[in-house]
């Protein structure tokens, strides 16, 4: 892979922010769903995404600054044990014993039964299996030919309502394969951000899984309207609630409360609830609309022509 940092087009030095604002300039830009017939968008996705992995783990990051890692976040290679070639050595080339990691791997795909000639990997415990497919210290070969080949990585959709994206709730997320999978949503999820499930993508032929990016999408909701970080929703109360003032029942994000609606509240405005929008970030705007009785009623139609003859007002220019 190359240098993440390239992949996000951001400098060495660029602060979680920038880094967090390229993934997402460029996860918006080649997205699988934006993107349906061009499979080079596909790839450049996933290379910006492992990219976006990398950098934005803390620990990661340091460790491939220090050249302690590779782009694919494997250890670099360091040789085998004292006669193997050294940190200067080129990757793959042949140690002391004439045998490099490209005649390991090729050895191996030969049918010699996953591990070198002489048995286990020196030094293994206990006389494990060696893993020809792990890359740095597990394997002995660094970027390339030792790095672990994963199978291939899966792109799902997880639609969830505003009231679990709120409470970073878990939800069930269906695998391609039809596996279901109970997904726990990130503090302050945002739309289109994508969560990384390690080793549930699809199998390579020797049972090595890629992984599943799950994109989360907001569903419309009947109760509430984003708009940014602010929800806003309708509240129907009645004539006499809306002149004389009233308690009523609000819904939120966080579930119901109770608002004190102000006699002759003005309608044209909506009622602001600080803090109980979505993440806490934003606020919750309250439209009043005032519902007549059904079927009509007299006295509401003596007292609305009164009003009209005796006591009119203006709502219009």
């Amino acid at each position: 892979m190359r240098d993440p940092y390239t992949v996000l087009g951001v400098p060495r030095s660029a602060s979680e922010k920038d880094i967090k604002s390229a993934y997402r300039k460029l996860a918006k830009k080649y997205h699988p769903d934006q993107n349906p017939e061009d499979p080079s968008a596909h790839g450049k996705f996933a290379e910006a995404t492992h990219a976006y992995d990398l950098l934005n783990d803390g620990e990661k990051r340091g460790q491939y600054d220090r050249g302690e890692i590779d782009a694919e976040g494997n250890p670099r290679f360091a040789g085998f044990g004292n006669g193997g070639a050294g940190r200067g050595a080129r990757p793959g080339a042949a140690g002391a014993g004439g045998f490099s990691a490209e005649d390991i791997l090729k050895e191996f795909m030969s049918g010699f039964g996953g591990q070198p000639r002489g048995g286990p990997r020196p030094g293994a415990a206990g006389g494990a299996q060696w893993d020809p497919f792990a890359g740095g210290a597990t394997g002995g070969a660094g970027a390339g030919a030792g790095a672990r080949m994963k199978g291939d990585d899966v792109v799902v959709n997880a639609t969830v309502s505003l009231e679990d994206a709120h409470k970073a709730a878990s939800v069930p997320v269906r695998m391609p394969s039809g596996k279901m999978l109970n997904v726990k949503l990130p503090e302050k999820v945002e739309e289109g951000q994508q969560i990384r499930l390690k080793g549930q993508g699809t199998p390579n032929a020797f049972g090595e899984p890629g992984d599943a990016l799950v994109t989360v999408r907001f569903e419309k909701s009947k109760t509430f309207r984003r708009d940014g970080r602010d929800v806003r929703t309708d509240v129907a109360v009645t004539l006499y609630e809306a002149v004389l003032g009233a308690k009523v029942r609000v819904p939120t994000l966080d579930g119901s409360v109770e608002l004190n609606l102000p006699p002759g509240v003005d309608t044209s405005k909506a009622l602001r609830l600080k803090g109980k929008g979505l993440h806490g970030d934003g606020d919750l705007y309250v439209n009043i609309r005032v519902v007549l009785p059904p079927g009509g009623d007299p006295d509401l139609e003596a007292l609305a022509r009164f009003m009209r003859d005796q006591k009119p007002y203006k709502v219009r220019d």
